[in-house]
């Protein structure tokens, strides 16, 4: 990304600073590494309090002070933070969303655990699905329920009753 790619009204609310620049909904900040005598960037998402991404940072020529940034390290930075982001967004839906397929003697089955991580009352939903996404059955588990080809074949097997 070079400066002539950005569009005027970006630039009104941009900064481009040696050590800090801000665009396009992100903050790229070149700080002093606490954990040794060397320089870190930090990468922050526009309304998020905590980094996406934090790593070490290039010393300049001096071997004291660090690289200034420019336009091809901060859309790096945007691009690797971006995809911390969307990994870890990635991995939280599969810990909250799981779904496995079983066989049935009326076909194939859907089994979905649908955890709700709430903090005054932490629970899942199970839930079965046959063709074209009817829903078969769903009842509310324990939020610690385990879903397995077992256990969704002992479910099915028990008629959908709330397993114990």
């Amino acid at each position: 990304m070079s400066l002539n790619e950005i569009s005027e009204s970006d630039l009104s609310t941009a900064v481009f600073e040696p050590l800090l620049w801000i665009n396009k909904g992100w903050t790229a900040r070149v700080i002093k590494n606490e954990d040794d005598e060397g320089w870190a960037v930090e990468m922050i998402k526009e309304g998020e309090s905590e980094p996406a991404l934090v790593g070490p940072w290039t010393m300049g020529r001096d071997k004291k002070n660090p690289k200034p940034l420019d336009a091809s390290a901060f859309s790096t930075l945007v691009k690797t933070a971006s995809e911390i982001l969307m990994r870890h967004e990635q991995h939280l839906h599969a810990m909250f969303h799981q779904k496995i397929s079983v066989s049935s003697p009326s076909g194939w089955i859907d089994v979905r655990l649908d955890i709700v991580p709430d903090e005054d009352d932490p629970h899942a939903w199970l839930g079965a699905y046959g063709a074209n996404e009817e829903e078969l059955a769903r009842v509310r588990v324990e939020a610690g329920f385990k879903l397995n080809n077992a256990s969704a074949n002992a479910w099915i097997n028990d008629e959908f009753r709330s397993p114990r």
